[in-house]
């Protein structure tokens, strides 16, 4: 049964004949029936108010939308990421506006929901994106740019319409990884008409998702975003590579995560391998540990330590 509240604000969008708002929360209902496993009534509320009618855009299998959206299993938590004091705190604080919902609720706020994520490649912005959907238990989709980018212009944006209203009846993270591409800056002289109307339905779709779902964007290029584009976000996180404290705390988690030593002290191997990205410390030590087992029983594990960084040196300079 929708929540009290729901049906009330419903009935009262309707007397006002405020269709907007009746729709947004019509798509409230069926978030929650949906979480409710009541997936008939979410499916007929659904079809109701869907205005092409298309099964496509309200069947999760339908091979339309697996196009669009990925949805993928997190396995990962927020206490599994090492992440900076700001970041960690913003972020902590985005779950827990999500899990007491109802509190907010019931002083007319509600939660934010919109996250964007920013920074160089390989810090942890699709990890924290996961973490967060597993910290709400909720499902985790990704935005497949291959499927929604066409090289038809019009088609980009109706995809976009399509990927944007099947979230839209689901309490879910919804991930948008290299949101610079989609959202340009509109003011760029060298861009054309039908890239801006991209970024103005984008917007428009943002604008219309509901407390429910989370929206997360990520960027290795913030400064390419359109203005309005940034400004949507509630949230916005930095996800800088490591310092040199914590490259060594991540070695130290990761040595006892891969159940080994990685042949020098985990603070040696962070100076070593300065400026690596998170992404970078943790391929590093499985290539260790993959070779360290392949040589077992008599390995020498800082020889092995010593090749991997010759050979990286020999990949920055070559």
């Amino acid at each position: 049964m929708a929540r009290a509240d729901l049906l009330l604000d419903l009935v009262e969008a309707e007397r006002r004949g405020d269709r907007d708002r009746f729709r947004v929360l019509v798509e409230s209902v069926i978030a929650e029936e949906r979480a409710n496993q009541h997936h008939l009534v979410a499916d007929r509320l659904s079809e109701l108010i869907t205005t092409t009618g298309q099964s496509h855009v309200r069947d999760d299998h339908s091979a339309a939308i697996r196009d669009l959206v990925q949805e993928i299993v997190p396995s990962r938590r927020l206490s599994d990421i090492e992440l900076a004091q700001v970041p960690h705190r913003v972020l902590t604080e985005l779950v827990e506006e999500q899990k007491r919902a109802e509190l907010l609720r019931s002083y007319g706020i509600e939660p934010r929901n919109r996250l964007l994520l920013s920074g160089p490649p390989g810090n942890g912005k699709t990890s924290v994106a996961e973490a967060i959907a597993a910290e709400l238990m909720l499902p985790f989709y990704v935005v497949r740019y291959e499927g929604v980018v066409s090289s038809f212009l019009g088609e980009t944006a109706a995809r976009l319409d399509n990927a944007f209203e099947f979230a839209r009846t689901r309490r879910c993270v919804l991930f948008f990884d290299e949101l610079d591409t989609i959202a340009k800056e509109r003011s760029d002289e060298h861009e054309t008409g039908e890239i801006k109307r991209v970024v103005s339905t984008l917007l428009l779709q943002v604008d219309r998702l509901p407390a429910h779902v989370i929206f997360i964007g990520a960027t290795n290029h913030s400064e390419l975003l359109d203005r309005a584009a940034w400004r949507r976000f509630q949230i916005r996180a930095e996800l800088d590579a490591p310092s040199r404290t914590q490259a060594t705390q991540f070695l130290e988690r990761l040595a006892a995560r891969l159940g080994g030593d990685l042949g020098f002290a985990p603070r040696t191997l962070a100076d070593k391998l300065a400026g690596a990205s998170y992404a970078e410390l943790e391929e590093f030590a499985l290539d260790v540990r993959r070779r360290a087992i392949l040589e077992l029983p008599e390995n020498n594990l800082r020889r092995i330590v010593q090749e991997r960084l010759e050979h990286r040196r020999g990949q920055a300079t070559g």
